[in-house]
């Protein structure tokens, strides 16, 4: 099939990217939010994302316009999924709340439209059984930045058809994304899986005393090649994200082992998200730069 409409559910950092994504590769792109105070930050912060892109040179003022011109915002999600040939849910990591978009989603869009979802905790079957067509329904996970980034993943549930799986790799390498298919669900998929291994391994390290995030992070960097540490890399993604994604995969299994690091949840229960709050591991000033709480934090 062709696809021409985009409809992107949750306007956050990864929806509102992922959006971006889509405008700059020609799609009619819109963003759905329950929030209008949220569609408008989205809007601001893409504005100046594009500004900063054709300073730097990365792309010329017309080709940004134009992105931003095939943009278009609301609050109906009815009136938005009418028209979709493909939509992208982006919202919160909470099953119940995916469901019930899935369940407009099901009651609105037209008959051929493709439903994904951008989670990496739920396979796409527990939203697919809520709708009357299973077969056109599978994960389509971004990876933050979404505009940086070049991997997907395509998660096929059993149900998912080889059509929709066509569609859906093909659409993603018109994003230029390079897509990496998963034949069956498993919770966190391919990256997630391996980069929470890391992760882990990094909060034991920390929680025990061996090294102080900073280190464990300029290890990451300087041994191992990573364009960040695992603890830079969770202030970009949000603790609130990695937190519920981890109480979500533990609800999922009912492995303890699954559930959030105790340093993490202590972060969390604070309100200390990352980036997005100014304070998690790090504290950032409004301009985005990083600073560590103290010297060379000792484990306590």
């Amino acid at each position: 099939m062709q696809i021409q409409n985009i409809l992107i559910i949750g306007s956050g950092a990864m929806g509102a990217q992922i959006g971006m994504v889509c405008a700059l590769a020609g799609y009619r792109t819109t963003l759905q939010d329950v929030s209008g105070e949220a569609l408008e930050q989205a809007l601001k912060q893409l504005e100046a994302r594009m500004s900063r892109d054709v300073e730097k040179g990365r792309r010329t003022r017309a080709e940004a316009d134009d992105a931003l011109g095939r943009l278009s915002f609301t609050t109906l999600l009815p009136d938005a999924a009418a028209w979709a040939d493909l939509v992208i849910e982006a919202a919160t990591e909470k099953l119940h709340i995916k469901q019930e978009v899935f369940r407009t989603l099901d009651a609105h869009a037209p008959a051929h439209a493709i439903l994904t979802t951008n989670s990496s905790t739920y396979g796409s079957s527990k939203v697919a059984e809520v709708t009357g067509r299973a077969e056109k329904v599978c994960n389509l996970h971004f990876f933050n930045p979404a505009l940086v980034m070049a991997c997907v993943e395509v998660v096929r549930h059993e149900q998912t058809s080889d059509e929709t799986v066509q569609t859906v790799m093909d659409l993603a390498r018109s994003l230029g994304k390079e897509p990496v298919l998963l034949n069956r669900e498993i919770p966190g998929f391919v990256a997630n899986r391996l980069m929470g291994a890391i992760r882990d391994e990094a909060l034991r390290l920390y929680a025990d005393g061996i090294a102080s995030y900073e280190d464990i992070d300029t290890a990451a960097r300087t041994a191992l090649g990573h364009p960040m540490g695992p603890f830079e890399l969770m202030d970009l993604v949000g603790l609130d994200v990695s937190y519920l994604i981890r109480q979500a995969t533990y609800e999922e299994t009912g492995d303890e082992n699954e559930l959030p690091h105790p340093e993490l949840a202590r972060l969390y229960r604070a309100g200390n998200y990352g980036k997005k709050t100014g304070e998690g591991w790090y504290r950032y000033t409004a301009d985005g730069a990083k600073t560590p709480k103290t010297l060379k934090t000792a484990a306590r």
